[in-house]
């Protein structure tokens, strides 16, 4: 006795039919909240802590100047960047905190003059001192003594016999 096929139709997969679903159109990310390093270091600067802050305390730090820009997954990509900030050494890990690495704060510190200048600028101009640096001439390298020619040492053996 023959086996009976199952006789359903099988539908070929054909270009058609595979343009036909709608594509799902994907929301544009955008950000409204400031980048993640720049949220850390104004939270780690109102915190002011001499051995770092937790995470809990930035993230809570953040949520209460942001709460409404930020993302539902926030705390996890929190902890992302304070990561990948130690690893570029934006940040210093201590135990369980995070502070601002000093190269940071030296940038911050620089920023902040800078914007200091610039307003008593506006106000008051100051006179700027020229100053002039003195060159230094390059020496010339000296040729060691092993290195000196064969001829000379000719020289100086004939002179001293």
């Amino acid at each position: 006795m023959a086996k009976e096929k199952n006789e359903t139709p099988t539908v070929k997969k054909t270009p058609m039919a595979s343009k036909e679903k709608p594509k799902k159109l994907k929301k544009p990310k955008t950000t409204t909240h400031p980048p993640y390093f720049q949220m850390i270091k104004e939270a780690l600067m109102n915190l002011k802590e001499k051995n770092g802050s937790s995470p809990y305390a930035i993230a809570k730090q953040i949520e209460e100047k942001y709460k409404p820009l930020l993302p539902e997954n926030f705390r996890k990509t929190l902890s992302l960047q304070l990561k990948n900030s130690v690893a570029k050494g934006k940040l210093v890990k201590i135990r369980a905190s995070y502070k601002l690495s000093e190269t940071t704060t030296r940038t911050t510190r620089q920023q902040q003059k800078k914007k200091m200048e610039t307003r008593s600028k506006k106000t008051v101009s100051k006179p700027e001192m020229v100053t002039t640096k003195k060159k230094r001439k390059a020496k010339k390298p000296r040729q060691l003594k092993s290195i000196k020619s064969p001829g000379s040492k000719k020289v100086l053996r004939a002179s001293a016999s």
